[in-house]
């Protein structure tokens, strides 16, 4: 199917883009929202300040402002809204070199409404295709499950292939066992779901502290 003997395949979250990015762009659809509504401001500012604080911005949210709506009302807007995220210029320049020498694909864990709206803001269907693209509520398979990256050895056998990632824990399980080359960028600090105790020296991989140095390792 194709020429190219590389396969990079990428997470999604806290990997391409920080995570907290999608986040913060919630918070405002939600503020946004709930300003309009009830006439209030500086709404957005005090859910971030309780976010940063580790409280439970949306019990918060309602108790503060005796607001008729649930968690589940909210928790439907973060999950539906449209994210106003992009790739930064480090990732945008990584995937274009890439993509000239490489098949690019995605395997993502989520709610295909939720990672869809991402991946579109992202652009990435500009550099993958569509059927590269495997989100866990769309194929059934989370990971650590092996499937979807036999997906990517069946579709392009014969190939090398390369997993990068950001959790220790899961993310490269399967990709370890099926004998691929797996990447993890270490968290900045800025990573939602922090490492547990399971270290990426322990699980077989390589490590870069950056995006822009993942080209160096695939060779």
């Amino acid at each position: 199917m194709t020429q190219k003997s590389r396969v990079v395949v990428f997470d999604l979250d806290d990997t391409l883009y920080k995570e907290q990015d999608y986040l913060l762009s919630a918070y405002r659809e939600i503020a946004a929202k709930i300003e309009s509504r009830y006439g209030l401001e500086g709404v957005f500012d005090r859910m971030h300040k309780w976010w940063q604080e580790g409280e439970n911005v949306f019990q918060r949210l309602i108790d503060t402002y005796t607001l008729d709506i649930t968690i589940n009302d909210l928790l439907a807007i973060y999950r539906s809204h449209v994210p106003a995220i992009r790739l930064d210029e480090e990732t945008r320049h990584l995937l274009d070199d890439l993509h000239q020498h490489a098949v690019l694909g995605l395997i993502t864990d989520g709610r295909s409404l939720t990672q869809r709206h991402k991946i579109e803001a992202l652009g990435l269907s500009a550099y993958m295709d569509d059927a590269d693209i495997l989100i866990s509520d769309e194929t059934g398979f989370e990971k650590p499950s092996e499937e979807p990256f036999r997906h990517f050895m069946e579709r392009y056998p014969s190939c090398t292939y390369y997993y990068i990632g950001d959790n220790p824990a899961k993310d490269f399980v399967a990709p370890n066992h099926l004998g691929w080359t797996s990447i993890c960028l270490l968290d900045d600090g800025r990573n939602i779901h922090k490492e547990s105790g399971v270290r990426s020296q322990e699980c077989g991989v390589r490590t870069v502290e950056c995006i822009s140095e993942i080209e160096n390792n695939i060779i």
